[in-house]
């Protein structure tokens, strides 16, 4: 009986130790969270109502880029736009942007699908909102850009074998059309105006296009406003309210 009883404390102080040293584990320490996450608090610690996407380097459409490069994959974006829509707790969506562009028709797809929340939208470009960037960073219902950030109109591009017959052409144009018809439609900026831009000659070496920088942007009626993040989730925000 005596066996007994020591037994049961031993096994009791030793389940103790257990779980003093798995709460101890999952104690995150501000080293585990500057390695995990670059910050000093982990940005899973606190209650919001808004939810962030970032959208980075290039976009990855059905091909999967090297491993050398930086991307966002639209498969793993989509659920998320999905799952913002569905989720009771989530009022308001910001987008932060620093795209140099990618897959034309993975971007139009992410850029419909943030056109379409029911929810507050809010899009900041921070760096470069490039290429197909562009109507990424229009989709939302107010659009932001720090002073410093590019934008980068131009016409599309393909790499790789191109048939040189009519019907390839063809659907170039098409899928330009799919981009400006997208641009003109969620911001102030004239069809005509548009077409001038992707097809200056004298804006960029070696190539056809123009860049866009600040307030150019706002100018012109492609962005809304010229801020930061401070401005972009003070707006989000009052619209949300």
């Amino acid at each position: 009986m005596k066996d007994e009883k020591n037994m049961i404390k031993f096994t009791s102080e030793e389940e103790n130790e257990e779980d003093k040293e798995k709460n101890k584990e999952e104690e995150s320490t501000p080293q585990d969270n500057i390695n995990n996450f670059g910050v000093l608090n982990s940005p899973f610690n606190f209650d919001t109502d808004i939810q962030y996407i970032n959208i980075i380097g290039h976009i990855e459409g059905h091909n999967v880029l090297p491993s050398q490069n930086k991307s966002t994959k639209y498969e793993h974006i989509i659920p998320q736009l999905i799952a913002v829509e569905e989720n009771p707790r989530v009022k308001g969506l910001l987008i932060i942007l620093n795209t140099v562009g990618g897959d034309v028709e993975a971007g139009l797809a992410i850029a419909e699908l943030i056109a379409t929340l029911s929810k507050p939208t809010v899009s900041i470009v921070l760096g470069g909102g490039h290429s197909i960037g562009v109507p990424l960073a229009t989709a939302s219902e107010y659009s932001f850009i720090a002073e410093t950030a590019t934008m980068t109109l131009h016409p599309i591009r393909y790499n790789g074998l191109v048939i040189g017959a009519e019907q390839t052409y063809n659907y170039f144009r098409k899928m330009q059309d799919r981009i400006i018809n997208f641009i003109v439609r969620t911001t102030n900026v004239e069809r005509s105006t548009i077409i001038e831009l992707m097809n200056e000659t004298d804006e960029i070496a070696n190539d056809v296009g123009t860049i866009l920088v600040g307030k150019e942007a706002v100018d012109i009626g492609l962005i809304n406003e010229v801020g930061g993040l401070k401005q972009a989730l003070a707006k989000l925000k009052g619209m949300i309210k």
